[in-house]
């Protein structure tokens, strides 16, 4: 199933399922949740068949919105591609280098990343995440399947400079705008194997980002156990798994975000998730 978020001509956003085959997005409001993360904590992961009131909408009746709105936390794991760590300068990690973005950069497919007057590097990083389905402490790597809802792409956008100003990434990544999601969050089921999927992305339709999931340091085994023996992962979590070789700051020279870019980034499996770039 791919799970979404999307409102109709009332304008409420509701939980569907995209059933891409046929254009239709079902309403899981009949499932008595209200929205994504309550779908996710109710660990619904499929279209529910019966006698309840399943509605369906046309695609082209609907506005998408970012998939999950709300997530507890969005975890981001830094240089956990070998090419983009060379690419950075810098050597690779012993542990994974986790930092967070805020719950504000969401927006969903469509929507426009907006460029802040007080950043002149602003940069693009193609990333598969998933998504926490059942919570937990001190997960062992071997049992992450059931710990694991789905995937979905983020764009992690990124202030160099700002970055590049503390040690401390955070803020570079949280300005408004800065953590484009979507289309939908994949139901794991439906992925065989997270760490083989093509990755990449694309600026005005010129390849920028082009990479395999194989290429992560830290898969999703070891991102969930690592991140679960410090603080229990909860319901809706986020784990952002970092981004290959290609990104703005590793060109020569340089390639920033400008006013009028399409970025598109691509996950096998996951879809396309495009966005346009406007200044502040």
């Amino acid at each position: 199933m791919k799970l979404v978020s999307f409102s109709a001509a009332d304008g409420v956003v509701r939980p569907g399922a995209l059933d891409e085959e046929l254009n239709l997005v079902v309403d899981l409001t009949s499932t008595g949740c209200h929205s994504a993360l309550e779908v996710i904590a109710a660990g619904i992961a499929e279209v529910p068949r019966g006698s309840g009131a399943v509605t369906g909408h046309r695609v082209s009746d609907v506005r998408l919105h970012s998939p999950l709105s709300n997530p507890p936390r969005i975890f981001a794991i830094g240089l956990n591609y070998r090419e983009h760590a060379t690419e950075s300068g810098l050597t690779l990690p012993d542990y994974p280098v986790v930092f967070f973005k805020l719950q504000t950069g969401i927006i969903g497919p469509g929507d426009a990343i907006v460029l802040p007057s007080n950043s002149r590097e602003p940069d693009y990083e193609a990333e598969m995440a998933f998504v926490i389905g059942k919570g937990g402490f001190r997960i062992p790597a071997k049992v992450w399947r059931e710990h694991v809802y789905g995937y979905t792409i983020i764009n992690d956008v990124s202030a160099r400079d700002i970055q590049r100003s503390t040690t401390q990434w955070s803020m570079s990544k949280s300005f408004p705008t800065f953590c484009p999601m979507g289309p939908g969050i994949v139901t794991a089921d439906e992925i065989a194997n997270p760490h083989n999927l093509a990755i990449g992305l694309s600026i005005n339709g010129e390849v920028m980002q082009n990479s395999r999931t194989n290429q992560l340091v830290f898969g999703v085994p070891a991102l969930v156990e690592y991140l679960s023996s410090i603080t229990p992962l909860l319901p809706g979590d986020i784990v952002s798994t970092g981004t290959p070789s290609g990104v703005g700051m590793g060109r020569k020279p340089p390639r920033w975000l400008k006013n009028g870019d399409t970025v598109t980034v691509t996950v096998e499996g996951l879809g396309e998730l495009t966005n346009t770039v406007v200044v502040e």
